[in-house]
């Protein structure tokens, strides 16, 4: 602030990072009270979405993934039970009727999800006419993807007309020459990447594609969501749009 002050800034002029957060992603208006879900958490980007939010349900494609571990309880943010728990592939929530939710979350999800035109249509299908979707995915130049092309909205749309399955391994080649395993060190190396990356169906641990703010913004226009916000916070971009 002392920084600020000295460019000339004045005290009204300043927002709390907190501040900011609350207005953009956090907005009471669209969480507090109201029923949502989540694709692929939980996240700590979302942390204060389930301190306001009446409940929230969670989707995870396997009882055991690398980064959550069903227990007997249902979907939880550290001890507090938010909802039940699906099993389910993003691109498949026949589980779940349509227009349930007042919200659907995501974070660093759809990157892993190898149709994900067709997940966000069944964000829309479960998600009721004026609820909002909010999508985090990571910004390339901030990841181990940096050396990647974005991925064109025109190939999300192939794969979505090809009704493409969460087994393929089309981008893997590109993804092998092109990752920065100097960025990943957890995983191991090339070699061990590639193992790990043959068994993508079980652990879905690969990035299939890689987001820019057109790619997504189309994305939304295609399934008719009104996009409200779009920012970069950290390494991700955030969208959020309404049904």
């Amino acid at each position: 602030k002392s920084e600020l002050y000295d460019y000339g800034f004045k005290e009204e002029q300043i927002l709390e990072l907190q501040s900011l957060l609350d207005k953009i992603i956090y907005d009471t208006e669209y969480y507090r009270n109201k029923c949502g879900i989540e694709i692929g958490g939980p996240s700590n980007i979302f942390k204060r979405v389930y301190e306001v939010c009446k409940s929230c349900d969670g989707v995870n494609f396997s009882e055991d993934t690398v980064w959550w571990r069903k227990e007997k309880k249902g979907y939880c943010w550290k001890e507090k039970e938010l909802g039940q728990v699906y099993i389910a592939d993003a691109t498949d929530l026949l589980l779940i009727e349509d227009n349930k939710y007042d919200f659907v979350l995501s974070s660093n999800n759809l990157e892993h999800i190898a149709n994900p035109l067709k997940a966000l249509e069944e964000f829309c299908r479960i998600t009721k006419n004026g609820g909002i979707i909010t999508i985090a995915v990571p910004i390339k130049e901030k990841t181990f993807d940096h050396n990647r092309k974005d991925t064109l909205f025109e190939h999300l749309l192939e794969d979505y007309k090809r009704d493409t399955k969460e087994d393929d391994l089309t981008h893997l080649p590109e993804i092998l020459q092109l990752h920065d395993y100097d960025m990943d060190l957890p995983c191991g190396g090339k070699e061990a990447f590639a193992k790990r990356a043959e068994k993508n169906f079980e652990n879905r641990c690969l990035h299939h594609h890689v987001f820019s703010e057109k790619c997504l913004r189309k994305m939304y226009e295609y399934l008719n969501l009104e996009v409200i916000d779009f920012l970069k916070l950290g390494s991700n971009y955030i969208i959020r749009g309404s049904k």
